[in-house]
């Protein structure tokens, strides 16, 4: 008898055993589908649309990592959940890509697109230009001018120690820093351009590099030109003979600070000065201006030609210069160049008086149409 009823016990704990598992695995179950759930819902905020409703731009800081930024997209109302935007980022092995800058996010943006683009965007472009034959002092004015920028440049930089060109930049990028990727463009441009020059340069130095390649700049608008114009004054210091050039006498009355707007007087040309290449031997004291590669490049391997002389070929920088080899024939297109002169002079006093003969015209018929809008009405007979 008792070993019936011990037999008749034994299926009781298997079944009970079963109903263990059973329940075990039944919890294991509703366990995955509720991650499931999770996951299906966090993959729908990650790759569904966003809140944002109009398109703006999104600043990520120099360092910021993915904890911060979705923090910052959450309360700019970019994102709706900065947990999901964080775990998707790390699921997506992206916290090591961020990059700094400023992003165009577009209006309704997901997660997803977000990520994509501050890790895999191009931000947006931020850079100051200076054009060649810039001043040091209106490359300050142009750095202070920028908004984007932060901090202060303590002093004047020495002309001719920045280089011409684009710059690129991140906001909130200090002036400073900006300046001296400049200057060390500038320093790695002219000791490259140095190494590469003529032998027989009548230049000592490539702080006398600088120099001439400032006048260079100064003294012509037309690109092509700058190996002749070097030439020119290359020429003139074998001679030797003075520069003679205009520009020098502007830049030491305004030193570099505005535009003289007149044309020089003969007290000026006359006056003995540092920077009066008319009255001094050699080159100035300084750059007159922060010359381009392509002027550095002049000097260093001019033109070979025996020419002296130059003179404006037509009233606009763009016509170029003719150039000559003897004071004569420079006298010769000196006289030509006065007879253009006087000719655009006229041109521009035609164009001028015709102009104010228009208005005059138009003032009177306007005159006329007043007055006799004005007449009252003829009564009827």
């Amino acid at each position: 008898m008792a070993d019936r009823k011990s037999r008749r016990a034994r299926p009781r704990r298997r079944n009970g055993f079963i109903e263990i598992l059973n329940g075990l695995l039944s919890l294991i179950v509703l366990g995955m589908l509720a991650v499931g759930g999770v996951l299906v819902y966090g993959a729908a905020q990650f790759y569904g649309d966003g809140p944002l409703a109009e398109g703006t731009v999104f600043r990520v800081e120099q360092g910021s990592g993915l904890g911060s930024i979705s923090e910052r997209l959450e309360n700019q109302g970019l994102i709706t959940n900065r947990f999901i935007f964080q775990l998707g980022g790390r699921a997506l092995d992206k916290q090591a890509n961020v990059k700094a800058g400023d992003f165009n996010i577009p209006a309704g943006a997901s997660m997803a697109d977000i990520l994509t683009e501050i890790t895999e965007g191009r931000p947006i472009r931020y850079a100051v230009t200076l054009p060649e034959g810039v001043t040091s002092w209106d490359v300050i004015q142009r750095l202070n001018d920028d908004s984007n920028l932060t901090g202060s440049i303590s002093s004047l930089p020495a002309e001719g120690s920045i280089l011409p060109g684009s710059y690129d930049y991140t906001p909130g990028d200090t002036r400073e820093s900006v300046l001296e990727k400049m200057q060390k463009a500038m320093a790695e441009t002219v000791a490259e351009v140095w190494e590469k020059r003529q032998p027989d340069l009548p230049i000592a130095t490539p702080e006398e590099l600088v120099i001439l390649a400032s006048i260079v700049e100064k003294e012509t608008g037309l690109a092509s030109e700058r190996p002749q114009v070097a030439a020119v004054f290359v020429n003139r210091l074998k001679v030797p003979m003075r520069l003679q050039s205009d520009p020098t006498i502007i830049y030491g009355i305004t030193k570099g600070q505005s535009t003289l707007g007149r044309g020089l007087r003969r007290s000026e040309i006359e006056a003995t000065t540092p920077y009066n290449t008319y009255q001094i031997d050699g080159l100035p004291p300084t750059p007159i201006a922060n010359p381009g590669r392509e002027s550095l490049e002049a000097v260093a391997n001019p033109d070979d030609h025996a020419y002296l002389y130059f003179v404006a070929k037509g009233p606009v920088p763009s016509d170029g210069h003719v150039f000559a080899e003897s004071y004569d024939e420079h006298q010769r297109n000196v006289a030509r160049w006065r007879e253009i002169e006087a000719q655009a002079a006229a041109e521009a006093e035609r164009e001028a008086q015709a102009a104010r003969e228009a208005l005059e015209a138009a003032e009177a018929a306007e005159a006329e149409d007043q007055g006799t809008a004005s007449e009252p009405a003829a009564e009827s007979q």
